[in-house]
């Protein structure tokens, strides 16, 4: 069986890409997308590169742009023991709604990671929702909107087939079409942050087709909202 080295090649990691709402804050340097919502380019997250963008997309959640825009939309802070609590509840909810959909519910800390594979969520190639992973997602949504004291940042992922660019721009289209639906399902816009990464960062071998449908995923991380 090939051995399996992670590649950490960064500098092919392009800009973190995130959503405010435009209702909410300003950010210099931002343009308005077809949503309605700001996509950072050339300032803030959108200026950083290669592993600074990987860290700034984990740091933007608990920054005071995203606490202010979360508090500005009435969402309080948790504090204290409350806040494993709180995660502890979600994740026995997810873990008892998504059982048997193949999406997998990982802790990591006081964070919650659901990965959810390209194969089940999109068709072949696409960025659009398969209709059969909908009613899946539809439960995702409902535990999100019921524990509203969380950020949620939505990752996009391919394998190593094809080139680079198209690659990322499909790893960002499939991560928008998630946000689009959570927005849909009525998830306020001041949680949602996504970013596209590619082929660049793989949990498998690219070298096997088992290895390559890992690769294809979407991961939606949840975050709690803290002081």
């Amino acid at each position: 069986m090939p051995r399996f080295t992670p590649r950490f090649t960064h500098h092919r990691l392009r800009a973190a890409v995130f959503l405010v709402p435009m209702s909410g804050l300003f950010l210099a340097g931002c343009t308005a997308n077809n949503n309605g919502y700001y996509t950072t380019q050339g300032a803030g997250v959108g200026a950083l590169g290669g592993a600074a963008a990987g860290a700034a997309i984990g740091a933007v959640a608990g920054s005071n742009v995203a606490r202010s825009a979360l508090i500005g939309a009435g969402v309080g802070v948790l504090a204290g023991g409350a806040v494993g609590a709180y995660m502890d509840s979600q994740e026995e909810e997810l873990r008892r709604n998504l059982a048997g959909t193949n999406v997998s519910v990982q802790r990591q800390g006081d964070s919650l990671l659901l990965v959810m594979p390209a194969n089940v969520t999109f068709a072949f190639d696409s960025s659009d929702i398969a209709p059969t992973f909908q009613p899946t997602l539809t439960e995702v949504a409902t535990t999100l909107r019921n524990n509203p004291q969380t950020y949620i940042q939505v990752h996009g992922h391919t394998d190593a087939v094809g080139s680079e660019t198209y690659n990322q721009g499909l790893s960002e289209r499939r991560a928008q079409s998630v946000v689009n639906f959570l927005l849909g399902q009525g998830i306020l816009p001041e949680r949602l942050y996504w970013q596209g990464h590619g082929e660049t960062q793989p949990i498998a071998t690219n070298d096997t087709a088992a290895g390559r449908q890992q690769n294809r995923r979407v991961e939606i991380r949840i975050i709690p909202h803290t002081a």
